[in-house]
């Protein structure tokens, strides 16, 4: 007896010690002012496809303080849109946040009013998994763009934005606010995106992945009561491939045993967080995007950027350099490949791309 206690003693001397051992991620913290959330809800919300939400919420952050000037117009008031399947709390990760909001960046958040909202069918916004599930509004980009413009001007007070920017859906809304809103904003800056509609290999793909939660059995039209895990392990699968960078992830798994473990740990983590109905109508919102028989229509100054390694928006298609010529004080930077970008990703390194949001706010400002 006295032998056994002795032997599980040591092993939870040991356990402890390997406990002990094991380094815990120091988080890094943020350097700008801690961000303000809020919901606002709009009443009987209108939707292009005809339905109406007698409760449309709209999950928001804001950093900073609004400032008008003596005539009342809000000056410094800049929006971020996230991407499809996203937050406004991906913009508060160190990478970006840290990069531009902090004293000193290009958008101090003691000099700005940083925006972040959650789109139609994310994060914190009304969504089919609140429990509407396949009876939600058919929401697109253009009902997204609007919500977010009566969030602006009805509830935060704010009738001008110095700027727009977005990162792949948000950089294919920011197009939209350039069409819809052409004088409320003073610069925009999509990233990763194209102003065309969702064609070829990019509407295949997403096709692919919405036909596959609609097809499994348990998906059950939309009332599951248990996640439909073969529809949400091909649509992952699918995701995982769109967003991903040969080079990077080359470098991240040379091997064959590293590339199935690099796979197993992102689809593990990312799977768990899907809901069926929300990313099969999170993809779905893109089917009536198309900018381009209006980019004649765009006033303001824009910087349209994408990365050389993009999967979802591939250069050789040759659709940016077409398009840009169009607006009138449009310009296009496609970012060569290096060890620094991540393919569709890149967008959410500013470290890459700054200087030319830089060179865009220093053309714009007053």
């Amino acid at each position: 007896m006295r032998f056994i206690l002795l032997l599980i003693v040591s092993i939870l001397v040991l356990t402890s010690v390997a406990f002990a051992q094991t380094p815990t991620p120091t988080p890094v913290p943020r350097n700008y002012p801690a961000p303000v959330e809020g919901d606002y809800v709009i009443s009987n919300f209108h939707f292009r496809s005809g339905e109406v939400l007698p409760e449309l919420k709209i999950h928001y952050r804001t950093i900073g303080t609004p400032k008008p000037d003596s005539a009342g117009v809000v000056r410094n008031a800049v929006l971020i849109g996230h991407g499809t399947g996203g937050a406004g709390t991906q913009f508060l990760s160190p990478q970006f946040g840290n990069v531009l909001f902090g004293p000193g960046q290009l958008l101090d958040a003691t000099k700005y009013y940083i925006i972040l909202p959650d789109g139609i069918g994310h994060g914190g916004s009304s969504k089919p998994s609140d429990g509407l599930h396949a009876r939600f509004p058919h929401y697109t980009y253009d009902d997204m763009v609007a919500a977010q413009y009566e969030l602006l001007t009805k509830k935060l007070g704010v009738n001008h934005l110095r700027l727009v920017m977005g990162t792949s859906m948000g950089g294919m809304h920011t197009w939209v606010w350039a069409e819809t809103y052409p004088d409320f904003m003073d610069a925009l800056m999509p990233l990763a995106s194209n102003p065309v509609e969702i064609a070829g290999r990019n509407r295949v793909w997403r096709r692919m992945a919405m036909d596959a939660i609609r097809n499994d059995q348990e998906w059950l039209g939309g009332e599951y009561k248990t996640q439909p895990m073969r529809a949400l392990t091909t649509a992952e699968d699918l995701l995982l491939l769109a967003g991903s960078a040969p080079l990077f992830w080359q470098k991240q798994a040379p091997t064959r045993d590293a590339a199935d473990k690099f796979y197993a740990d992102r689809f593990k983590a990312a799977v768990v967080r899907l809901d069926a109905n929300d990313l099969l109508y999170q993809l779905d919102s893109s089917r009536e995007y198309n900018p381009s028989p209006k980019l004649e229509t765009i006033r303001a100054p824009l910087v349209a950027i994408n990365s050389a390694d993009d999967f979802i928006n591939p250069p050789e298609l040759g659709l940016m350099e077409r398009e840009i010529k169009r607006v009138k004080r449009g310009r296009y930077i496609l970012l060569p490949i290096t060890d620094q970008t991540r393919g569709h990703g890149t967008h959410t390194l500013p470290a890459i791309w700054q200087r030319y949001l830089k060179e865009l706010l220093e053309a714009t400002e007053r």
